[in-house]
Order: C-alpha cells, then sequence, then structure tokens
C-alpha cells in the first residue's frame, strides 16, 4: 500500500524478509596490513554478495569526512545493497546513501521528515531505533520508512537498553504499526524465523554478518528457514 507521507518508502518497495547488516568495523579481525575501515568495506561487500538486502553503517565514532570516505567505499563494493548511514543526514545525503537511520539522540524524525520531502522522492529510508511501541507509533506518525524494534534477545552490544524485549513485545509492536518493523538484538540463524513469525518484516544483526566462517552457506541457510 503506497503511502503518502513525504519521505516514506512505500510498503510495497520493502523486501521481506529484510536481512540488515549493521556494521561494526572495531569488531573485525584486520588481515595482514588493512586498515579496520577496508576490512569493513570487504565485509559489507561479501555481506551484498550473500544476499543481504540492506547494510547500515554504523560507526558512530567518525567524523563527517571519513565517515563520507568509508560510506563511499561500501557504496562502490556493496552496490547489489541499499546501504544505510547511521544518524548522519548530511553523510547519507552527500554520498548518495538508500536511507539515514536515527538514533535516539539523533534528528527528530517529522523534522527530516520534512526535509526529504521537499528534495527526495519516496525511496529514500528514513528509519528510526525504538524501544517500545510508543516509540514506534511517534515514529509512524512522524514519516518513518521503517523501525528497528529491539533488543529481542540478549546481546553484549545492547546492555545499555535493558533487559530483552521478547517476541512478545516483538508481535504487540508489529500488530500497532503499518510501518516494516526489523528486529534487532541477539538475533541468530536459529532465533530469525521466531521474529518473522511475530510479524516482523525482516532482521538486523551485527555479530552473525560478521562471524567468521562463510556468510554466504549461512545466508542461504537463513533465506530457506524463512521462505
Amino acid at each position: 500500500m503506497p503511502c503518502s507521507i513525504p519521505g516514506r518508502v512505500a510498503l510495497s518497495h520493502v523486501p521481506n524478509p529484510v536481512l540488515c547488516y549493521v556494521t561494526d568495523r572495531h569488531s573485525l579481525p584486520l588481515q595482514s596490513s588493512a586498515t579496520p575501515e577496508q576490512a569493513l568495506e570487504a565485509a559489507a561487500a561479501r555481506a551484498a554478495r550473500a544476499g543481504a538486502d540492506w547494510i547500515e553503517v554504523r560507526e558512530k565514532d567518525l567524523g563527517a569526512r571519513p565517515l563520507l570516505e568509508l560510506t563511499r567505499g561500501i557504496l562502490l563494493r556493496a552496490a547489489a545493497a541499499r546501504v544505510i548511514v547511521n544518524d548522519r543526514l548530511d553523510v547519507a545525503w552527500a554520498a548518495g546513501a538508500a536511507g539515514v537511520h536515527l538514533a535516539g539522540n539523533s534528528l527528530p524524525v517529522a523534522a527530516v521528515a520534512h526535509w526529504l520531502g521537499e528534495r527526495a522522492g519516496a525511496g529514500f529510508l528514513l528509519g528510526k531505533s525504538c524501544h517500545s511501541a510508543e516509540e514506534a507509533q511517534a515514529a509512524e506518525r512522524d514519516g518513518a520508512s521503517y523501525v528497528f524494534f529491539g533488543p529481542i534477545f540478549a546481546t553484549p552490544s545492547k546492555l545499555a537498553y535493558g533487559p530483552p524485549q521478547g517476541l512478545v513485545r516483538l508481535e504487540e509492536v508489529c500488530r500497532q504499526v503499518r510501518l516494516p518493523v526489523l528486529a534487532i538484538g541477539g538475533i541468530t540463524g536459529e532465533n530469525a524465523r521466531r521474529c518473522i513469525e511475530a510479524g516482523a518484516a525482516g532482521i538486523a544483526a551485527i555479530r552473525w554478518f560478521q562471524q567468521p566462517g562463510d556468510i554466504e552457506a549461512r545466508v542461504a541457510a537463513l533465506r530457506a528457514s524463512l521462505a
């Protein structure tokens, strides 16, 4: 069903289920003389070839210029995926990325949607991280394209957000908004299907994409389990 809110991507344009690789270059093993940024570009390229739909560049410690250079590098090497930049609308726009993902302390969704409505078509993704049904409903009202909801399961990277939300709350949020909801937090190949069965439009993960091993085989197995 197409959406009329400026800046929001139509629901029919979102693949289901979405597999989103959220980056963390500091947790990647380095090969020979490669920099963390080079290692991340290579990891993003592998994820895109394996079938990741979206790649969220979440490198919060980088300044605008190095983040712009990294994003452009990922766009070149991971062209098969839609590349989204965490928090930095300026970098996402300058790099020609597919969207921006807003955190709790980012610019307000409504302000970004208004700005995009004057400049971008419906294809620019505007995401928001949410930790309650109320936050997800507000993001929908303000013009978001999709939301991340979590943490669903226990995970070290989300300890600051409190205990896991669990599948029951995920299902409640999915029922209460029309936006695509991506489950995040402790997602694995073994529990991803439970998130989709709860109503999620996809999953987002850091560790699952960055762990050693054959990512193409992992993505293929996950796709098969979600079919």
